[in-house]
């Protein structure tokens, strides 16, 4: 009796072990997964800054960078054209290469301020 306990016992301390990396890959997975949507927070603040700039009168490739973290700041594209405010942007990655296939992009409109 006492070896089929230990021997039970023994079967579930593999069957965790076995798990262990399988947990990690969800865990990794589902951090990405945030950091994309984060990321796709973050262009859509930025877009809208850019648009609101348009309608001030001031440059909104640089308002829409200016709200953004230290890390997007290389991960970042904008587009300006007329009153229409383009910006995609690379979410950081937790494997490598893996950013630049996830990018997120969003866009606002605001009519030009007139002269």
């Amino acid at each position: 009796m006492a070896e089929r306990l230990a021997s039970r016992s023994g079967q579930a301390q593999i069957e965790l072990i076995a798990g262990l990396p399988l947990l990690g890959l969800a865990a990794l997975i589902a951090l990405q997964i945030l950091a994309v949507g984060y990321a796709q927070s973050l262009a859509d603040g930025a877009a809208e800054a850019g648009a609101l700039a348009v309608a001030d009168g001031r440059d909104a490739a640089a308002a829409a960078r200016a709200g953004l973290p230290g890390w997007a700041e290389r991960r970042i594209e904008v587009d300006v054209e007329g009153g229409r405010v383009e910006v995609e942007l690379d979410p950081p990655a937790l494997l490598p290469g893996l950013g630049g296939r996830l990018g997120v992009g969003s866009d606002a409109y605001a009519r030009p301020e007139s002269g």
